[in-house]
């Protein structure tokens, strides 16, 4: 639908092909106009104030609603009294016009609207049904996202982002922990997008579901080697984990006290960094860094309650020494 980073759009052509099929949308009028205009807006807007003369409330990239009350309305005028209200539409600002209802709009919003090449849809729903399918697929369609360079699975119920340089291991590990019974989602590049203020949704390209490369083993399929049950569908980010080479890794946090993150679309999402050398089993510390969070999720940090233990240890010896002194 557009790059990855670029402004949220969807042309009209766009919303017809993958909108709900629910939705049952027919073309009226306005054909040309099916790969010029864009939605840029998730949320509609009814077209019943600006037919009565206020323009100024149309805003352009939305998704205009025609319902029974806006035709109604134009029923009651007169044919020219019509194309007086619909030319102060300024046909040209707006996305598309979609009518609910199955309902028939006058001819001579038919004509304006071929005119002007503005893309005239219709659907057999009530106006409820079709403004909240519309919204909801709209929310999905134009989220801000980016590509990024990685393996997401599910572990433990959990969103797991594998990232790190090219030939670290991050595709080998996932296989381990598929065959340890977690869950791929999307293997080398994954698809985030931001569904609300703070969540993330990844899921994978069209091309690369159910697919991964081994190196030395070249394209598998998931499925067909582990079953269904080793696939997943898109699933929210929840932890980072970053796979770094044992001589480049420079954050390593030895004691794991302090909890980092890192921001994707703005969103802060839980980071762990493991360096990676011979000997070390990826999968089962990936197993560990899960369960860890989970852990903290639940008020449980290891790491700090040894670091009050040291302390507690440390003022009872100097007690003990101030004591032996007096």
């Amino acid at each position: 639908m557009r790059p990855a980073g670029a402004q949220p759009e969807i042309t009209i052509r766009e919303f017809i092909e993958q909108a709900p099929e629910k939705l049952e949308l027919r073309t009226l009028a306005g054909r040309r106009g099916l790969d010029d205009r864009r939605i840029t807006i998730a949320r509609i807007q009814k077209l019943g104030l600006a037919l009565a003369g206020f323009t100024h409330y149309i805003h352009p990239g939305r998704v205009q609603i025609v319902g029974q009350s806006e035709i109604w309305y134009l029923g009651q005028l007169s044919p020219d009294q019509r194309r007086e209200a619909i030319a102060r539409l300024e046909l040209g600002r707006i996305a598309c016009v979609l009518v609910t209802k199955g309902l028939e709009p006058p001819a001579e919003f038919i004509i304006a609207a071929e005119q002007a090449g503005l893309p005239l849809l219709q659907t057999p729903l009530v106006s409820s049904t079709a403004i909240q399918l519309v919204t909801d697929f709209l929310q999905a369609a134009l989220a801000p996202r980016e590509v990024r360079h990685g393996v997401l699975l599910d572990v433990y119920g959990l969103g797991v982002l594998l990232e790190g340089p090219s030939g670290v291991g991050k595709s080998e590990c996932a296989l381990d922990l598929i065959a340890r019974g977690h869950r791929l989602v999307s293997d080398d590049s994954v698809e985030v997008r931001r569904t609300g203020p703070e969540r993330l949704i990844g899921c994978a390209p069209k091309l690369l579901r159910e697919h991964m490369e081994i190196r030395g083993l070249g394209i598998i399929n998931i499925r067909d080697l582990f079953g269904v049950s080793a696939i997943s569908g898109p699933k929210e980010v929840d932890l980072v984990i970053r796979l770094e080479r044992w001589n480049e890794a420079c954050e390593v946090d030895r004691l794991g006290v302090d909890a980092r993150t890192t921001e994707i679309l703005g969103v802060n999402i839980p980071l762990v960094i493991l360096p990676v050398s011979p000997g070390r089993t990826l999968s089962i510390l990936v197993e560990t860094a899960v369960r860890i969070h989970l852990l903290r999720e639940r008020g449980y940090n290891a790491a700090q309650r040894f670091v009050r233990r040291h302390a507690e240890l440390v003022r009872e010896a100097d007690g003990g020494d101030e004591q032996a002194g007096e």
